[in-house]
Formats: C-alpha cells, sequence, structure tokens
C-alpha cells in the first residue's frame, strides 16, 4: 500500500490532500479571502496565510483520510511553478515532514499536476492525448505522450486566458476574484452584443494582451457615450468576452487536433472550471469525434489531490528527491 500526502501552495490557496494506492481520500482546502480588498494576490500576504494555514489543513486531511502520520509512505509537494513565497512554506513544510518521518521526498511541476487531474476519477484518457492548461498565470496546449513525458505544442505569447477575465473584471468594477461573475452573467447575455477582435498567431500559440486592449478601449469608448453602459450592458458584455477568449482557446485546439490526429481531448486548470468554455468543447467534441475529459470543479482550481495524485505515479517509479530541493518560481512543462 501507498500512502502519498500532497501539498500544495503555489499562490494563495493551501491545499493537502491524502492518496492511497491511487485513490484520493481527502482535498482539504483553505482559501484566502484576504485578497479580495485589493482586487488581487498579494504575495506577502498570501505566504503568511500559507504559515497560518498549512498546519491545520494537514491535520485535517489526514483525519478525514482515517490514517495517521505514522501512516504517510511519501509526501508530494508542489515545487513550482508559481508565487516563490507561498512554494517556500509548502516546500519547507514538506521537507520537514519528510525528515521527520524519514520517508521520500516527491517534486512536483503544479502545471503537469493540473493536466495529471484526469487521473483522479473515472473515465481516464489514453495516451497520448493532447490537454488545453489555462489559468491565470498559463494558457498552454500539451500533448501528453506519459504521465511525465509531455511535449508543448503551443503556449501564449504575453498574457494568459485567466487574466484576459480578470482584467475585463476589473474594469468592469466586479469584486475579486471576477472570472467565476464573468461566466454567471454572460449565461444571461448575448455572445455576439460586442464584436471582439480575434488574434491571428501562427501555429498553436496564443495571444490575448490585444484583447484586454480591444476590451478596454470598447468600454472606454461606450462610457463616454453612455456613462450607465456598463451597468445597462453588463450581461451582454461578459458573454461577449467569455465568447471571444473560449473561441480563441477551442480553435486553437482544433488545429492541434487536426495536427495530431489525437482524437482524447482534456481541459485543466482555473479557467477549465468555466461553463462557456466546458460546454463549448463538449459540442465540438461531438462535432469531432472526440472523447473529452473535463475534471470536476474542484480539480480545475489548485488543489493538493492533484499533487497527491501526480506523487502517487513518482512514487511507483520511485523517483525521489533529497532535502537540498528548493522551490522554483518558474518551471516549464
Amino acid at each position: 500500500m501507498a500512502v502519498i500526502l500532497g501539498i500544495e501552495s503555489s499562490c494563495d490557496e493551501t491545499s493537502a490532500s491524502i492518496c492511497i494506492d491511487g485513490e484520493i481520500r481527502s482535498n482539504i482546502i483553505a482559501s484566502q479571502a484576504i485578497h479580495a480588498k485589493y482586487g488581487g494576490v498579494v504575495p506577502e500576504l498570501a505566504s503568511r496565510a500559507h504559515q497560518q494555514n498549512i498546519i491545520p489543513t494537514v491535520d485535517q486531511a489526514i483525519q478525514q483520510a482515517k490514517i495517521t502520520k505514522n501512516d504517510v509512505d511519501a509526501v508530494a509537494f508542489t515545487r513550482g511553478p508559481g508565487l516563490l513565497g507561498s512554494l517556500l512554506v509548502g516546500t519547507s513544510f514538506a521537507k520537514a515532514f519528510a525528515l521527520a518521518r524519514q520517508i521520500p521526498l516527491i517534486e512536483i511541476n503544479h502545471m503537469q499536476a493540473h493536466i495529471l487531474a484526469h487521473f483522479i476519477d473515472n473515465p481516464k484518457p489514453d495516451f497520448p492525448f493532447l490537454c488545453l492548461t489555462v489559468s491565470g498565470g498559463h494558457t498552454q496546449i500539451v500533448l501528453v505522450k506519459d504521465y511525465f513525458d509531455m511535449q508543448l505544442v503551443g503556449e501564449t505569447l504575453d498574457d494568459a486566458a485567466g487574466e484576459a477575465f480578470d482584467k475585463t473584471a476589473k474594469i468592469l468594477n466586479l469584486p475579486y476574484p471576477g472570472g467565476p461573475l464573468i461566466d454567471k452573467y454572460a449565461q444571461m447575455g448575448n455572445p455576439t452584443a460586442f464584436a471582439l477582435p480575434e488574434p491571428q498567431i501562427p501555429d498553436f500559440n496564443f495571444s490575448f494582451s490585444g484583447l484586454k486592449t480591444a476590451i478596454l478601449y470598447l468600454i472606454q469608448g461606450k462610457v463616454k457615450e453612455n456613462p450607465n453602459f456598463i451597468e445597462e450592458h453588463l450581461y451582454d458584455i461578459c458573454a461577449s468576452v467569455q465568447y471571444r477568449i473560449v473561441t480563441i482557446l477551442l480553435n486553437k485546439l482544433k488545429k492541434a487536433a487536426k495536427h495530431t490526429g489525437v482524437k482524447d481531448i482534456a481541459i485543466a486548470g482555473g479557467v477549465s472550471a468555466n461553463s462557456g468554455l466546458r460546454q463549448a468543447l463538449l459540442d465540438m467534441g461531438e462535432q469531432y469525434k472526440w472523447r473529452v475529459f473535463i475534471p470536476k470543479f474542484e480539480y480545475c482550481t489548485d488543489n493538493a489531490a492533484m499533487i497527491a495524485i501526480a506523487g502517487y505515479h513518482k512514487y511507483l517509479k520511485q523517483e525521489f528527491v533529497g532535502q537540498d530541493i528548493a522551490p522554483l518560481a518558474r518551471m516549464h512543462v
């Protein structure tokens, strides 16, 4: 029996999970409400909150899994990418826990873990599969050949899709985090109410900086004509923005699927919780006869279950690291 403790602390969520023989038994997430009044994550405040949350979160995960600390066989932790101060808290705790119990330490790439979240529940994709990984910090298309054999097919050349959602929310004066609100309001609006450009970027890469600027100029111009424009057209603005972001993402994914011939298609990352993206991918899957894989909502945003399941597969390969390991703010798939 292999019991893995997973630790996730890359941004503003402190999470701990227990995985036993590939089955997730607990997944505890402590969110940080303190960032809301600043309109975004404050790195120093995030790292301090992790320090407060890490021990009770791990204790709760162990209790919920109905095991003891002595039952843990290895500790898997997010090494990066992420906020360095936040990563330091999780890395330091994982190293201390492993050292005290004299058990192996497993480093996990946060972006790979998002992809491997697809191996938590059934049905699971077959190798190779394509995964569109979208979050506030990353937008990538990855060809997944094996659990840890991943090839980057395309990525954003500037801003991530999640940043486009966040920037729009700020322009619209929506509270942080604004992405889920845009998703909610978009369901009540007309997605073709306002025409927004689709960047013409070669190959399988993305760009969202131009779209962000176009959204800003559109709203500034309309507000100049009508100071109540945002309030009167909020749902249509949200629907139009969401429609354009989703079409940009899926048009590139469709192109990559055609190029590679891969029929198992997955999405991962925080933005994969967006209902518009999920439904549009399902529709596209029916059209092109893809097998589509979408994780449960709790495994889309940052969580330790994905770290624990990735750790389990590394544990099977006996891929461990030493106590000299350090976090990395930047890591590639």
